[in-house]
């Protein structure tokens, strides 16, 4: 094993450690006021020297989830058959979540255009993410792409945004009604309340490809409960059409690998430029813009920034054959740029 790869492990281990934090705290990081020290031991060989490498992944992850309580650090080494080599027959054991064999995308994710938020249009009364734009995308034959959020009561919910203001009449966090409330609450510019994913998938009944999106849980792109992810699975269970699942979180898309073993899934991704995402952490961003946890989360696809193709990242993972897809392309001539890189295109306000 290299460092890279012990710093991964390290990475992981900080990850799972955190969760029982978390869960001590009822769910609530908020509630955690200090770490004081950050303790790591590295299992190596007496010729091993780089075990400081290895525990950055532990405490460059402590950082970037905790950077207003930080931890100090102390390294131990223990000088012995590394610990992830011992078992019968020799065979590495791995934690799960780097283990995932990736499924590839169907080909029906390329033969088509996809719908962003589906085939929307406002003067049409068909807002974003509703059933009506569902159908009018299945009926017109695109891919669909949605958006999920959590309801109060652990339903995955069909909506891009985490507060209702800016597309229903009314306010609030979407996690803070129940789905019996957000399916009452009207969508503006339409006749209808917010869908749950479970309706989507009834109204799709895999006639085309639907593309899923979750949002990141966390607010800084750090593990959280789980709870949307286990939702998402539970409810995608029998659904015999082509589906595949993505964030922008990686940590959101190897907690849904742990319930799901069959579906294809990929990251979301960006240039993290400071004017989009300056609520996130800057080394946060700086991680995520190198897209550093593609393998890690048998992720078989990106989705990507159609601004940022040129992205040296994104070169390099279509460079292996990993298919590239894009958002948010807006005219024609755009899409014509796009698909000089990117493999297929998410679209709105004009017909792909």
């Amino acid at each position: 094993m290299s460092a890279e790869e012990g710093a991964e492990a390290a990475r992981s281990c900080a990850i799972a450690l955190l969760a029982q934090v978390k869960a001590a705290c009822g769910g609530d990081l908020d509630r955690l006021q200090r770490v004081v020290k950050l303790v790591g031991f590295v299992n190596s060989t007496a010729d091993f020297g780089d075990q400081p490498k290895v525990i950055n992944g532990a405490s460059d992850f402590m950082v970037e989830a905790l950077g207003r309580c930080r931890p100090s650090r102390t390294l131990g080494r223990i000088c012995r058959q590394p610990a992830l080599w011992r078992g019968r027959g020799n065979r590495r054991h791995l934690p799960d979540q780097m283990t995932r064999k990736p499924v590839p995308l169907p080909r029906s994710f390329f033969d088509r255009p996809i719908a962003h938020r589906a085939l929307h249009d406002l003067s049409a009364g068909r807002p974003e993410n509703s059933r009506a734009a569902i159908r009018a995308a299945v009926d017109a034959g695109y891919g669909i792409e949605i958006d999920l959020q959590m309801s109060k009561d652990g339903q995955a919910m069909v909506f891009h945004d985490y507060d209702l203001s800016r597309l229903t009449g009314d306010t609030g966090p979407v996690r803070g009604r129940s789905a019996v409330e957000l399916g009452a609450i009207g969508l503006t510019g339409g006749d209808e309340g917010i869908p749950s994913f479970a309706e989507v998938l009834d109204i799709v009944a895999g006639r085309v490809p639907l593309l899923v999106e979750l949002k990141d849980q966390h607010g800084a792109m750090g593990p959280h409960d789980g709870v949307m992810e286990k939702a998402t699975a539970e409810a995608l269970e029998g659904y015999s059409g082509d589906v595949a699942v993505m964030s922008f979180n990686p940590h959101s898309v190897a907690e849904f690998g742990k319930h799901n073993t069959s579906l294809p899934l990929g990251l979301t991704t960006e240039a993290y430029r400071d004017e989009d995402t300056s609520l996130l952490p800057a080394a946060t961003r700086a991680r995520l813009r190198d897209i550093p946890d593609f393998d890690r989360v048998g992720a078989s696809f990106i989705s990507h920034d159609v601004r940022d193709l040129d992205n040296p990242a994104v070169t390099r993972l279509k460079d292996r054959g990993v298919p590239v897809l894009c958002w948010t392309v807006r005219s024609q001539e755009v899409e014509a740029e796009a698909r000089k890189i990117a493999d297929n295109v998410t679209f709105e306000g004009y017909l792909a």
